[in-house]
């Protein structure tokens, strides 16, 4: 089965039966029948060899094209537009988290400047720094959803390949 990019026109190659059992059989095991003759090449409407016509060519190979639909055509559309909602929720997440971290680092600054107020402004300073633990943790969230979704989209689209040895 071979899919070139989003084309979802798939061609099956496949032998026909006789050509199959005469290609397996030792010589003079089969019942005392020989095996067919290769059927010679003909043109078919194109200029093509009949094979790709839905015939069969000289090696006893018959041809099939067969069109199917992906069924989900609107799906590779949606999935990216998610991934790029979840790439600005990231790029949000992360200035959130360098605001709060600079907050933070001000309130700091402020508690040694402050001595007067300055259980205030470490109170502060430790809540700031939990937002940005906190951000950081969501921007981690996005970030994974973003790839999710990324793979979600090349499966989708038929550009996934599955490699079955490893």
């Amino acid at each position: 089965t071979k899919q070139i990019s989003n084309c979802p026109t798939v061609t099956h190659t496949h032998n026909t039966e006789a050509s199959v059992l005469a290609s397996y059989r030792p010589a003079g095991h089969g019942g005392g029948e020989a095996p067919p003759p290769p059927v010679p090449p003909q043109e078919g409407g194109r200029g093509l060899p009949a094979a790709a016509d839905g015939g069969v060519d000289v090696y006893g190979y018959s041809t099939e094209t067969v069109v199917t639909g992906t069924g989900n055509e609107g799906e590779y559309e949606r999935i990216t537009k998610e991934e790029k909602h979840h790439k600005h929720k990231e790029h949000l997440g992360e200035m959130g988290a360098a605001a709060a971290g600079a907050f933070a680092l001000y309130e700091k600054h402020e508690a040694k400047k402050d001595p007067e107020h300055a259980h205030k402004h470490k109170i502060e300073e430790e809540v700031a720094a939990a937002a940005a633990v906190g951000a950081g943790g969501f921007v981690f969230h996005e970030h994974h959803e973003k790839k999710q979704d990324h793979k979600d989209a090349k499966e989708a689209s038929g550009e996934k390949k599955h490699h079955h040895f490893g």
